[in-house]
């Protein structure tokens, strides 16, 4: 079974969302059995590497709110977090573009390190309060989880896995992807947003039975005298 996850390091839902679906996984028995790919998907694609506001300046400014109700907004989402054991600093987070990490997170795919890469960007940016944006930050990340830094600046300072990051964007709005987390399950099933455990294990119980099922189409009787011969197919004869 083969999960895709478009997801952004810069989205407060895509980390939690990421939680609860690792949790269904967790209880999920054919767990082993699934492949799980992070995709590309920025909430911004003309963000800023650098702002001069902190997030509830920013917030309140791209949706015309009041800084207190900018504050309580990012609170609320903090508290969600918390309850799946994240821990959110919106006082000391650092907004950038995030091109460049997802960059990095198909370089790390290529060396067996695509989950390990997705998780550290997110604790990076949102609990340690990180700048995912700079080369200096993401060659210190990739090194963390076992990367060479000297070919993660190589990659960094050219353009590698941009048209991979690209790709995935593109193959985002084909599917009519509009935000995210978005979750697609055999390229058949998709869960929309951080939603409860019970929901993904639901999704993952479901494409599993029909992965492990399947319907006879045709309901020809046996036109053959062999009788171990019929409906085009020759069954072992039992010869007990």
């Amino acid at each position: 079974m083969k999960v895709e996850v478009w997801s952004d390091f810069v989205c407060p839902f895509c980390y939690i969302g990421k939680r609860h679906f690792e949790e269904a996984l967790k209880q999920f028995e054919g767990k082993s059995n699934v492949e799980v790919v992070f995709k590309s998907f920025e909430l911004d694609p003309n963000a800023k590497l650098h702002y001069d506001m902190d997030m509830h300046h920013l917030l309140a400014a791209k949706y015309g709110m009041s800084l207190e109700q900018a504050k309580a907004a990012n609170e609320n989402v903090g508290r969600q977090a918390a309850q799946v054991g994240l821990t959110y600093h919106f006082d000391t987070m650092k907004p950038t573009n995030t091109f460049n990490a997802h960059r990095l997170t198909h370089f790390a795919a290529q060396h067996g390190k695509m989950t390990e890469m997705a998780e550290r960007l997110f604790k990076a940016y949102f609990t340690e309060s990180r700048h995912i944006g700079e080369h200096e930050t993401l060659k210190e990340l990739a090194a963390e989880i076992g990367l060479d830094p000297e070919k993660v600046s190589e990659m960094l300072n050219g353009d590698a896995f941009s048209k991979e990051v690209r790709a995935d964007e593109q193959e985002a709005g084909m599917l009519g992807i509009q935000g995210v987390p978005f979750f697609v399950i055999n390229r058949k099933y998709a869960v929309s947003g951080a939603q409860p455990v019970d929901v993904f294990v639901n999704a993952l119980q479901k494409a599993s039975e029909e992965e492990s099922s399947f319907t006879i189409l045709n309901d020809s009787k046996n036109e053959s005298n062999d009788p171990y011969c019929a409906d085009g197919k020759c069954e072992v004869p039992n010869n007990k």
